[in-house]
C-alpha cells in the first residue's frame, strides 16, 4: 500500500527566493519534473503503478497545489473543511476545487482502512479552517503526520487533545512542521486571544475607516476580525470572498452567517463584479453595502479589503485618515502591490499596521508538544532548519533521553510527496 500525503507547489524556490504558482501554467507535467517544481514519485503524476490514496491535511496551497496534476484516478481524503475552503479558493483566487468524484470525506477521530494501512484523523489547529494531522498505523509501526499545527490559536484544546491520544502510543516516527526554527524568533509571538485585544485597540483610536487585510479561509482570523468590530461598536463590511466562507463554515464553526441581523454588510468590489458571480451576489444581495454608503460615515465601519481594491474601487485615493490592519506573513511586506498600498496611506495620512498571529507553531510549543507525543524518531519537514529539532533537545534535554532525528530531510518549505 502506497500513500502520498500532501501535494504541495513549493512556497520558495531553491534560493529561497518567492515562488511564483503562475510558473506552472501551460507547462507540462515533464517539465515541471525537469524543473524539480514537481517531486518525480512513480506513478503520482506520469505513468506507473499508482499511489493507493492522497491524504490532505489542508487547503494551503503548499499542501493542495499540485493535487490537480495528480492521476485523476487516485482518491483523496480531506476534511469536508478543507472542502469548503477549496471552494471558496476556486471561486475568488482561481485556485482549483477539490474534485468531488475523487474526494473521500474524512472526519477527526473516525478511523479507516487504505489497503493494509489504518489511518486516523485528528483534527489540529492552524490558518485553514478543516486542517487535520494523520496517524498512520500499518505491520505494527505507527507515523503521525503533523501537517500545518500550532498551540495559539481559537482552539488550543485540540494539540491537547493530540498529546492525550497519541502520547501514550510511544509511536515510532513524526513527521513534524518546524517553520519557525531558523525564523529568527526566540520568544513566542501572539495568541489569537491577544491578537483580538490588540485590534480591539487599534480600531477604538482609529480616525478613520479600518481596512482588514487577512486571508478569508483563515477562519479564526475572521473570527477575530469579527468579534474586535463588534466589540467597538463598528459594522464588519465582508467582501463577497469573507461572505462566502462565513456562510460555508456557519454551520460547523462559531461564525454567523453574514447578515446585517448580526452587524455585518456585504461589499461586493469591483474584482469580484468583473467576474460576474451571478450566483454568489444573489446570495448576499439582501445585505449588500454600497461604498458610497461606507465613505460617508467611515469611522463606522471595519472593512475587509485587498490591494487591488486601491485602484479598482477607490480610484487611487483611499479615504483619509484611512488605518489599514496587516494580518499576514511579513514575508509577502516586500511585494509590489504591499509596497504601493503602504505609499497610497502616506499620502492620505493614512497608517499601516501589522497585527498578526502566525499560523504556525512557535519554537517552543514544538518543543512542549513533540516531549508530549514522545516519538521514538522525528523526520523534520516544513522547515530550513532541520537541525533545530536537534540543538533545542540538546539545549533544553541534557536530562532526558535523546530521541533520534532523520539526518536527511526532504527539500525545505514543501510538502509533495512527503
Amino acid at each position: 500500500t502506497r500513500i502520498i500525503l500532501d501535494a504541495g507547489l513549493p512556497l520558495v524556490k531553491p534560493d529561497r527566493e518567492p515562488f511564483d504558482p503562475k510558473v506552472i501554467q501551460g507547462k507540462s507535467t515533464a517539465a515541471l519534473i525537469d524543473e524539480k517544481v514537481i517531486p518525480n514519485v512513480p506513478g503520482l503524476f506520469t505513468e506507473g503503478k499508482s499511489p493507493d490514496a492522497i491524504l490532505l491535511s489542508h487547503s494551503h496551497l503548499d499542501h493542495a497545489g499540485l493535487l490537480h496534476l495528480t492521476k485523476p484516478e487516485i482518491p483523496i481524503y480531506a476534511t469536508s473543511g478543507t472542502s469548503k475552503m477549496m471552494l471558496a479558493g476556486a471561486v475568488f483566487s482561481r485556485q482549483k476545487e477539490l474534485e468531488r468524484a475523487r474526494h473521500r470525506e474524512v472526519s477527526a477521530k473516525k478511523t479507516f482502512s487504505i489497503g493494509d494501512m489504518t489511518i486516523t484523523p485528528f483534527a489540529v489547529d492552524h490558518s485553514s479552517f478543516g486542517s487535520v494531522a494523520y496517524l498512520i498505523e500499518a505491520e505494527g509501526k505507527t507515523l503521525l503526520y503533523s501537517g500545518d499545527i500550532r498551540k495559539h490559536g481559537r482552539k488550543p484544546g485540540m494539540a491537547r487533545d493530540l498529546v492525550a491520544e497519541i502520547g501514550p502510543m510511544n509511536i515510532d516516527v513524526l513527521l513534524m512542521e518546524g517553520t519557525h526554527f531558523g525564523s529568527g524568533r526566540s520568544s513566542k509571538g501572539l495568541n489569537e486571544f491577544e491578537l483580538e485585544e490588540e485590534i480591539v485597540g487599534h480600531i477604538k483610536n482609529a480616525p478613520g475607516i479600518v481596512l482588514a487585510c487577512f486571508s478569508p479561509i483563515d477562519v479564526d482570523r475572521l473570527v477575530t476580525y469579527y468579534r474586535a468590530s463588534q466589540r467597538t461598536g463598528r459594522t464588519f463590511v465582508a467582501d463577497a470572498y469573507a461572505a462566502f466562507v462565513m456562510h460555508l463554515v456557519a454551520s460547523e464553526a462559531s461564525i454567523p452567517r453574514p447578515t446585517s441581523d448580526v452587524g455585518v454588510r456585504v461589499y461586493f468590489n469591483q474584482a469580484f463584479e468583473n467576474r460576474q458571480l451571478t450566483s454568489v451576489r444573489e446570495r448576499f444581495e439582501p445585505d449588500h453595502i454600497q461604498l458610497a454608503q461606507v465613505l460617508a460615515e467611515p469611522t463606522k465601519y471595519l472593512m475587509v479589503f485587498r490591494p487591488s481594491m486601491t485602484e479598482l474601487d477607490f480610484a487611487k485615493v483611499l479615504p483619509a485618515n484611512s488605518r489599514c490592519l496587516y494580518s499576514y506573513w511579513k514575508g509577502y511586506l516586500e511585494k509590489p502591490d504591499w509596497v504601493e498600498l503602504q505609499e497610497s496611506l502616506s499620502q492620505v495620512g493614512g497608517d499601516f499596521i501589522p497585527a498578526h498571529a502566525s499560523g504556525h507553531i512557535y519554537v517552543e510549543d514544538i518543543v512542549e508538544l513533540v516531549r508530549g507525543i514522545n516519538p521514538k524518531r522525528i523526520v523534520p519537514i516544513h522547515t530550513f532548519e532541520p537541525t533545530g529539532f536537534q540543538q533545542r533537545a540538546r539545549q533544553r534535554g541534557r536530562d532526558q533521553p535523546q530521541r533520534s532525528v532523520a539526518r536527511r530531510p526532504p527539500p525545505p518549505a514543501t510538502a509533495a510527496g512527503v
